[in-house]
């Protein structure tokens, strides 16, 4: 099959099955077109177009494995001064496992909410939002030019925006989907300015005609200054990065979205919208790789977001949220792999940290359901015998999350240490020393979760509950799972004294069992191929002055021997001590960090703060723009328009008026008078001698 074209026809249908689907739920079976369709034929279609998408997306890639490839126009919507706006697709080994694993996790998340929405009277609608998002993201791993890039990127902005604010009658929900699509057009302007000068300077939209011209681009300095185009161009394109996958610090967005119901926190924090720019930055490696400076700025923003918002993930006693810094920690460990080079390194961690962070929301769903709705990591405990399915498998994927030898977690994680180490770029110490505190860090607050959920004392059913959690972060999620948003009778919060949790549906724990599959596996069988091997040959590119990988790859002797090796170093003995000390802290000795708590008091108020990023946003942005606002409106509009322009000039008249009325009084002898004036005004300003 070497050098097989794949079929377009069979491409086009990978996103086109579930915009289908999601449009069957969206028109047919909503309010907009009178409820056609009932619950079971809304999520049949939407979970046989996602279905369908994955087989074909599985057939995609066994097919590029043997050596087929597809790089051409699907539409060619208009041509403009040479410029070619077309529909396209580049289907090589990094857009087919990308197809592979956002059709897989969204198959799950699917199957998932026909359990967790159940009772929800969005029922539909959130299954035509889920379809639409899994096609948003498809067109955006599949497209060979800017412009579909980013017509996927902002619609998977636009989807998540209806996803995160899916119960809009709660505040909290308005308040935070506005948060996450204002933060990411920050990054979005800066995504289009990327493209813009690649546009303006290399002539075409298409990401190979580009890439041709790289060596001419990499000679070209910005107009009006000594800055290097390429630089700025990739810096404007990662920053488009930073907002599509929450990094310091555009990074303020992704907790809030947990206003969202539990399997959206799993599509959008898994397989979709945040690796959206660690794909794109992996696509663009061609380019980065001519500017130093660029993987510089990528590697000190990736280890920044990797260690500090791990630690904010220690204070956390939402469950959800614990798993969203968790998931904004690992992305920082990507970025940090793409600035050290190591693009391969850091797309493999995507696709392992998908299926394991996918389990981890999906686990944490279950224990809210089994909790009667509670999120408080603090009214729970001992829930290992009643829910042995849901903790079995979040066992398992927080043991690949905190880097476990054999577990996937472990090759990609440490794949990415190793890799930064080896580097020498400015700004490697600080990203070496980050990555490495970060792996005691994810293990300390993973297991802090872990035991308090899973272990020791059983907190549920008291007559006292904590309720900070549903407070201070809004989270009322559950409520409205069950027909709030649309004005039904509340329900109670957590377990009535005396009640007992009870194990999901097996609706619910099926995408359990089948994500933990990979999550143990996955790492184990590809590893090789994808950081050592041809995987990605001919598609992510690194200079010869970035060897990061290939001095890993000369000690390579296969995962058994890369196990043996890491129970040798640092990572494994830190995951160790993080495992241990959350242990002893929460098991053993909980007046450890009661402590703790007392002597860095201080400490800890910056951290629940979330070191006051979002106060400094409302103070400086938020309130800034109302005064900007305000002042606007009352010396622009108030002032200069309407009381200049439109009532200044309506009085000037009247001014002019009431003079001129003076000296219309009717009487004939005035008018002569005034006329015998003018004459002789005007004989004295022309005589000569008034000129000589």
């Amino acid at each position: 099959m070497a050098g097989q074209i794949l079929n377009p026809n069979l491409l086009l249908a990978v996103p086109l099955a579930p915009l289908a689907g999601s449009l069957i739920a969206g028109l047919l079976g909503t309010k907009f077109l009178g409820n056609v369709i009932g619950r079971k034929t809304t999520h049949t279609v939407t979970i046989l177009g996602v279905l369908i998408a994955l087989i074909l997306s599985v057939h995609t890639l066994l097919a590029v494995l043997d050596g087929a490839s597809f790089d051409g126009t699907i539409y060619n919507w208009m041509t403009v001064a040479g410029v070619k706006l077309e529909v396209g697709f580049q289907i090589d080994a990094l857009s087919a496992m990308m197809m592979c694993v956002v059709t897989f996790v969204s198959l799950m998340v699917h199957v998932y909410t026909i359990g967790y929405m159940a009772e929800d009277e969005g029922y539909n609608r959130f299954f035509s939002y889920i379809s639409l998002f899994t096609f948003s993201m498809l067109m955006l791993v599949m497209a060979n030019n800017f412009l579909q890039l980013f017509f996927g990127w902002e619609a998977v902005g636009l989807v998540s925006y209806l996803l995160i604010g899916f119960w809009y009658t709660r505040p909290t929900a308005i308040f935070a989907n506005m948060k996450a699509f204002l933060v990411n057009r920050v990054g979005d302007f800066g995504f289009i300015l990327g493209i813009g000068l690649l546009l303006a300077y290399a002539g075409s939209m298409n990401y190979q005609e580009v890439f041709a011209k790289k060596e001419m681009l990499a000679t070209l300095t910005l107009p009006g200054s000594d800055w290097m185009l390429l630089t700025v161009a990739c810096i404007c394109l990662f920053i488009g990065a930073m907002g599509k996958s929450a990094q310091f610090p555009l990074h303020v967005w992704l907790p809030d979205s947990m206003e969202g119901p539990t399997p959206i926190s799993a599509l959008i924090h898994a397989a979709t919208m945040v690796t959206a720019g660690i794909f794109m930055v992996a696509r663009m490696s061609p380019l980065f790789e001519l500017s130093d400076t660029a993987l510089s700025f990528v590697l000190v923003i990736g280890a920044i977001t990797a260690l500090f918002m791990g630690f904010l993930g220690i204070i956390q006693n939402d469950i959800k949220r614990v798993v969203a810094y968790s998931t904004l920690s690992q992305l920082g460990y990507m970025t940090v792999a793409l600035g050290a080079s190591a693009y391969s390194a850091a797309v493999f961690h995507l696709m392992t940290h998908a299926f394991f962070k996918a389990l981890l929301f999906l686990g944490a769903g279950s224990v809210i359901i089994g909790m009667h709705h509670d999120q408080d990591i603090r009214n729970m405990g001992g829930l290992r015998k009643y829910m042995p399915i849901t903790w079995i498998t979040s066992l398992l994927g927080s043991l690949a999350l905190i880097g476990t030898p054999f577990f996937s977690g472990f090759y990609s994680k440490d794949s990415i240490i190793e890799a930064v180490h080896a580097t020498h770029l400015w700004g490697s110490g600080f990203a070496n020393f980050a990555v490495l505190a970060g792996v005691f860090v994810t293990a300390f607050y993973s297991f802090r979760m872990y035991f308090l959920v899973f272990h020791g004392e059983e907190r549920f059913g008291k007559p006292q509950h904590h309720s900070e959690g549903h407070d201070s972060d809004g989270h009322h999620e559950e409520e409205e799972s069950h027909g709030d948003s649309e004005g039904a009778v509340h329900h109670h919060h957590g377990l009535a004294p005396g009640e007992t949790p009870h194990e999901s549906p097996l609706v619910v724990t099926l995408p359990l069992i089948l994500l933990a599959i990979p999550s143990v596996i996955i790492g184990f069988l590809t590893i090789g191929p994808m950081l050592f091997g041809d995987f990605f040959k001919g598609v992510i590119f690194v200079g010869d002055n970035h060897a990061g990988l290939k001095e890993l790859a000369a000690n390579w002797h296969g995962p058994v021997a890369m196990v043996i090796h890491g129970l040798m170093t640092a990572p494994f003995w830190l995951a160790l001590a993080g495992v241990a000390s959350a242990y002893y802290c929460y098991l053993v000795n909980p007046r450890v960090p009661e402590w703790f708590y007392a002597k860095f008091h201080a400490l800890h108020t910056l951290l629940d703060n979330k070191y006051y990023m979002d106060k400094f946003n409302q103070v400086v942005f938020a309130r800034g723009a109302r005064l900007l606002g305000g002042g606007l409106w009352n010396v622009g509009d108030k002032a200069l328009i309407d009381g200049l322009a439109v009532n200044g000039s309506a009085k000037m008249v009247g001014w002019f008026s009431s003079i001129v009325r003076v000296l219309q009084t009717g009487y004939i002898y005035h008018y002569a008078f005034v006329m015998i004036i003018s004459v002789l005004g005007f004989l004295i300003y022309f005589l000569p001698f008034w000129h000589a």
